[in-house]
């Protein structure tokens, strides 16, 4: 008699601990039906093992993170209408029955499990389902379910999904508005006049940089640092000479590249420490150094092989892809403990930024040229902005 198949763990924002870069093949593993597993935790398997695993029986619904990391990591494999179509395959099959009335017993029985996780699905990867041929065998499967059978259920839930989709998170947006706030502090820095008034906004932005790391905010920590670190705002020495920098100092330290940003990812571990433990909205706040955060699942992807050699998913990989999404996407769902101030708002949104090219002119015009190059430079810029008046 086979022993009880293990089971991934129920849906936390955790996942299993990932071991990818071993050699897993020198180690016992534990084969069922296709699926290879290490310590209990599921590492590989031939795609149609895992397609099976995906599919509710009467008997049988995987956690849900298994079915995020799936689905997740599936389109690298299988385009979506294809999956949904095997599916859809798979569900019928799994209703077969020589009994009418015990197949109908058994339809009560799937159809709520086959309905989460098509909700689990379309809520995730809502974008799965612009495609026509998905929602074709999507309304196949579901015209299946409700034959008799919970009919107003199953059209409520396709009703609900489907009137609006959810709109996917536009990633050029995080990665403006990083750029922006950089420009912005170097702009407001390089604008001031007097030295005394740009040592003010300096120390101002690093305060609100202390702010951001003490909540959790760690990129728009990092895109200040950047402003600040700008060459128009680092080469103002005069400015910076009448500027505490302790403060400053220790803040670039924790967000220091040395040994792969060893001190921010303490940081970071420690601030997701704390989310998970916290009871206000406040100390759940984690927003990554994102352009890292990216920087990471790319190097994941190009580093470890999709499949191994004898052609299995290399599923371990895809638990830490999804370990890193996953936590994103809980973050994300943290409600702001602040109140929205209009006019700060609007300040940021619709403040003039200046150009690269503005910002050395304004350096330049603050505190002259310390050598030849930058003598160049200067003049090559104000020639240039007279050409253009």
């Amino acid at each position: 008699m086979m022993d009880k198949m293990p089971q991934t763990p129920p849906f936390t924002g955790v996942f299993p601990n990932s071991a990818y870069n071993k050699n897993l093949y020198q180690t016992k593993e534990e084969h069922y039906g296709g699926l290879y597993y290490h310590d209990n935790t599921l590492v590989s398997g031939s795609l149609e093992a895992l397609i099976q695993h995906l599919v509710p029986t009467v008997d049988h619904y995987p956690d849900r993170t298994y079915i995020f990391t799936f689905l997740l990591s599936s389109r690298l494999f299988i385009h979506p209408c294809e999956l949904m179509s095997k599916i859809c395959h798979l569900c019928v099959d799994h209703q077969r029955l020589s009994d009418p009335q015990a197949d109908k017993m058994r339809l009560r029985k799937m159809a709520p499990k086959v309905l989460q996780l098509l909700t689990e699905w379309t809520e995730t990867f809502p974008y799965d389902f612009r495609d026509e041929r998905t929602m074709r065998s999507l309304k196949e499967l579901t015209q299946r379910l409700a034959s008799g059978i919970m009919n107003d259920v199953v059209y409520t839930y396709l009703q609900n999904c489907f009137s609006d989709h959810k709109k996917a998170s536009n990633l050029e947006a995080y990665v403006a508005w990083f750029n922006r706030l950089s420009y912005l502090v170097a702009t407001e820095i390089c604008m001031a006049v007097k030295k005394k008034h740009r040592a003010r906004v300096i120390e101002f932005f690093i305060d609100v940089a202390r702010e951001c790391f003490n909540i959790g905010n760690f990129n728009s920590l990092m895109a200040i640092i950047s402003g600040m670190n700008m060459s128009p705002v680092s080469r103002l020495k005069k400015t910076w000479g009448k500027v505490k920098t302790a403060k400053f100092d220790i803040l670039e330290h924790q967000m220091d590249p040395s040994s792969n940003f060893y001190n921010y990812r303490t940081a970071l571990r420690g601030a997701t420490q704390r989310s998970i433990t916290a009871h206000s909205s406040r100390e759940k706040i984690v927003i990554p150094f994102f352009s890292l955060m990216i920087k990471d699942i790319y190097f994941l992807n190009e580093g470890c092989s999709n499949r191994h050699p004898n052609g299995h998913v290399n599923f371990e990989k895809f638990w830490e892809m999804a370990k890193q999404v996953s936590e994103l996407m809980t973050w994300k769902k943290v409600e702001c403990p602040f109140e929205r101030d209009r006019k700060i708002l609007q300040y940021l949104l619709t403040a003039p930024v200046f150009s690269e090219d503005a910002l050395c002119l304004a350096s330049y015009e603050s505190e002259g040229p310390e050598n030849n190059m930058e003598k160049d430079r200067w003049k090559s810029l104000r020639s240039s902005l007279l050409n253009r008046v």
